[in-house]
């Protein structure tokens, strides 16, 4: 058999040692041996710490974003080699989209999302000013810095390629390489995908390694820069959290185990609407995609008691009806699992169950005639059915991690979801019903118990992405069982590995390190208006004060009349002298009209479109007779990726605008976004 290498401190390798083998989950056939005994895990470590990390911290945020991007798009021109590849997992060409692509579009998400939110920087302001003093000398930010050390990312068997893109995209945008350790039954893909990165020349040396078997004692030498994330099943994730040097050196670790998740069927449901239909399609489907070899799916059906029979006679007809074998044969839908391993820990699971629950379908592979050989890991659609699942523990504590699910009743609302509950933390729970009330009701007794809800009805089953999967932009974790950790999660999962820091100094001091202008800070007052230069000729701090303009009754009547806005505030003399006011008031939007017209450059110059406006607050009213002034400054600069040649270089500017009045009191504060040339283009 070939042997797998592994990819680290820059060279392919092989261990010493007898080496373990790996068997197609279709055929039984040996395809790969692993080993990774004998290699320097401290000199891994630093490795990653001295090239990778330092590399990629280096660059920006939106420079790691192109990079990210860029790689996804070379993976999608490969991702037949990694289809052909998955074949030998077991797995369809349907789970092989879930895992390949579904994988890189992480990528692309994460992408898109750091080019539209973060800056154009290597450090990033967490949040808004926080004044500590009286005369606004003293305040505070908190910023983000990547860490220095690396990621250790330790994976499931099931998704070789999207368990390990998922964290390789927020690790890389915090500026910090990694060290993967796939499961052995499936690192030949893994280590496939890893190699392509390398010989894509888009990442920076040291940017990720593998590990294709042990981690040896990798973990005694980890620091307190370090992070470790763990996909797994829950025991497995306990031990390693409790590690020694983890404890010692406070080093974070991330987990995300398997869990008992469920669909909970809202009692309004009755067989004849679009959502009893939906319920059990999507138990059938979470049971056979990936042969259940899923952390989301769906292990207890909970529905109400009256409903029982019914929804486990469709569930069963619809398993029933399923082909299991090599799925490159027609017809089949669904494949086998990974190994022969894993099929006989299934079925003593299955057997555990059936000691407590009455099997309805399934549950024997021996009863199986799968399509294939004889010798592949094909296990069947397994329905169970507990009727008293409050007196029987194991249905919320032993999972069988394959097309396994267990149906039981519910008395009502509370009931299910006290059942749903006795999962002990779970990563996703289904609410499918066409009652807002029974949404509302069971969300905010189940919330505190998992990661994620789905809500289903006729309406979102539309678009809805479905039960198992999680999305790049949406925490993928759950509490309790379930790890308490929360991988991805848009920005949130790019926190994970880099130090929150709180800098306390004077408003200038703090806009000079992040790089972005806060109120309070020294402003830079140059002749030239702001808008009449190009995006690289801007300075974080520029500054336009602009001519005064004293309000009018017409100006009121006027834009009353324009916007059909009479409110009486603004036009009715007895109302408004009765009010808050005391006497009429210039309607708030006509003060930030009123605001463009005094800042803004008629001319045609580098300000190609407004982008947009954020924050905006009305701080004192305008009176008639009041006099207002602009005070325009460069907040902060995000500079846009060219996508073509052709394509008009840009970058988005963010202006602090400050309405004052003839006291020099902010009547009204906001920041408006332009999108601005750029002289420079990127081709």
């Amino acid at each position: 058999m070939e042997q797998l290498t592994s990819y680290i401190a820059g060279e392919w390798y092989f261990g010493s040692g007898k080496p373990r083998d790996v068997y197609s989950a279709l055929t039984g056939e040996g395809l790969y041996q692993v080993s990774a005994e004998g290699m320097d895990t401290r000199a891994v470590l630093e490795y990653g710490r001295e090239h990778g990390t330092k590399a990629l911290s280096a660059m920006t945020f939106l420079e790691r974003a192109n990079m990210i991007k860029d790689l996804a798009k070379y993976l999608l021109s490969r991702k037949e080699e990694f289809y052909t590849l998955s074949n030998h997992t077991g797995a369809t060409r349907v789970d092989s989209w879930i895992d390949i692509e579904g994988g890189v579009s992480t990528l692309f998400g994460y992408s898109s999302l750091a080019n539209r939110e973060l800056p154009n920087d290597t450090i990033w302001p967490e949040d808004e000013l926080i004044p500590l003093s009286k005369e606004g000398g003293f305040a505070a930010r908190h910023f983000l810095t990547s860490k220095t050390g690396v990621a250790l990312h330790i994976n499931a068997y099931n998704f070789p390629c999207w368990g390990m893109l998922e964290k390789l995209a927020p690790t890389w945008l915090a500026g910090v390489a990694a060290v993967v350790k796939p499961a052995t039954e499936t690192a030949y893909l893994t280590q496939a995908m890893v190699k392509a990165m390398s010989e894509s020349g888009l990442l920076p040396e040291g940017a990720i390694q593998v590990v294709c078997g042990s981690v040896g004692d990798m973990f005694e030498h980890l620091d307190y820069q370090d992070v470790v994330t763990f996909t797994g099943s829950a025991q497995t994730g306990q031990m390693l959290r409790s590690h020694p040097n983890l404890t010692k050196k406070s080093i974070p670790f991330t987990m995300e185990a398997d869990s008992l998740n469920c669909a909970i069927l809202g009692d309004d449901v009755t067989p004849e609407m679009p959502e009893f239909k939906l319920f059990v399609r999507e138990v059938v489907r979470e049971m056979t995609v990936k042969a259940g070899q899923k952390c989301t799916a769906i292990r207890r059906a909970i529905v109400p008691k009256h409903l029982i029979d019914t929804v486990s006679q469709e569930i069963v007809t619809k398993l029933e009806s399923i082909t299991v074998g090599d799925p490159s044969i027609e017809g089949v839908k669904m494949g086998a699992l990974v190994s022969r391993g894993q099929l006989n820990d299934v079925q003593e699971k299955v057997t555990t169950l059936s000691n407590h629950c009455e099997v309805l379908t399934g549950g024997n592979p021996q009863c199986l005639e799968p399509k294939g050989s004889a010798e592949g890991a094909y296990y069947p659609p397994t329905l169970l059915r507990c009727d008293a699942p409050h007196q029987v523990e194991e249905v919320h504590s032993v999972e069988a991690f394959g097309p396994v699910c267990t149906i039981m009743p519910y008395e009502d609302i509370e009931d299910a979801a006290a059942l749903a509950s006795k999962g002990q933390g779970s990563l996703v729970a289904s609410i499918v019903t066409a009652s807002g009330s029974v949404a509302a009701q069971l969300t905010s007794l189940i919330g505190p118990a998992h990661g994620r809800l789905h809500i289903l009805n006729e309406q979102s089953s539309k678009e809805s992405t479905g039960h198992g999967s999680p999305l790049p932009m949406l925490v993928h974790g759950g509490p309790g069982r379930a790890g308490g950790g929360e991988e991805m999660g848009g920005l949130r999962g790019v926190k994970h590995y880099m130090q929150r820091t709180a800098i306390q100094g004077s408003p200038t001091m703090l806009a000079q390190i992040g790089r972005e202008w806060v109120r309070g800070a020294e402003k830079v007052i140059n002749p030239i208006h702001p808008f009449k230069k190009y995006f690289e000729d801007l300075s974080v701090g520029d500054t336009l004060t602009t001519a005064r303009r004293t309000i009018t009754e017409a100006d009121i009547v006027n834009f009353a009349c324009l916007s059909g806005d009479h409110f009486y505030a603004h036009m009715d003399e007895i109302a408004a002298r009765e009010s808050m006011f005391g006497e009429r008031v210039a309607h708030g939007y006509f003060v930030i009209s009123a605001a463009a017209g005094l800042f803004v450059e008629a001319a045609p110059g580098p300000v190609l479109a407004n982008y947009g406006m954020e924050g905006l607050r009305f701080i004192e009213p305008v009176k008639i007779g009041d006099t207002i002034q602009v005070h325009l400054t460069c907040k902060k600069k995000i500079q846009k990726r060219q996508r073509s040649a052709e394509e008009q270089p840009q970058g988005v500017v963010a202006w602090d605008v400050e309405v004052t009045n003839q006291d020099n009191q902010p009547v009204a504060l906001y920041t408006i976004l332009t999108l601005v040339a750029r002289q420079n283009g990127d081709f």
